[in-house]
């Protein structure tokens, strides 16, 4: 066996191209979000999915476990940034009545203005850094792109 076959294996420079390009232009929109957030509204880019996904829920709440699966942030992240918001007024925790062992996080009504607020300027903001530099066409391939590469990943679930 040579040296070259031992090599672990690298990318083509296309699959370089399209892996770089994603991870280069999502941490620059990251950046630019959270920026954005922090100076316009006072939360975090994790703070505010938190928000979203809660006004999103049935009676704006949601088991803190399932907020977490669906976070971005680690379960420890996604409490920490919940007792933040709580802080600000703008959520509280509840005991789960139908079992006393989980929490709910519910939306309160300066969470629900604080959101209104910030996507008075996420979305446009979004639409002209991201999603506008695209066709209607594109936009739909793109979407199609993201459902095939979610189905390819482990389910959701707790994180630690």
């Amino acid at each position: 066996m040579t040296r070259e076959d031992q090599r672990p294996e690298r990318f083509t420079e296309l699959e370089g191209d399209a892996w770089g390009g994603l991870l280069g232009v999502h941490g620059r929109l990251m950046r630019l979000i959270e920026r954005d957030l922090v100076e316009r509204c006072g939360i975090s880019h994790p703070e505010f999915e938190i928000l979203l996904r809660l006004s999103w829920a049935d009676g704006q709440r949601a088991r803190i476990q399932d907020l977490a699966a669906d976070s971005v942030l680690t379960r420890s992240g996604t409490s920490r940034a919940l007792e933040r918001l709580e802080r600000l007024g703008l959520i509280r925790r509840a005991t789960a009545p139908e079992d006393r062992r989980g929490n709910y996080a519910i939306l309160l009504p300066a969470g629900g203005e604080r959101l209104e607020t910030a996507l008075d300027g996420h979305v446009p903001l979004v639409r002209a850094a991201f999603l506008g530099r695209f066709t209607p066409e594109e936009l739909e391939a793109m979407a199609g792109f993201w459902q095939r590469a979610d189905a390819g990943l482990p389910a959701k679930g707790p994180q630690a």
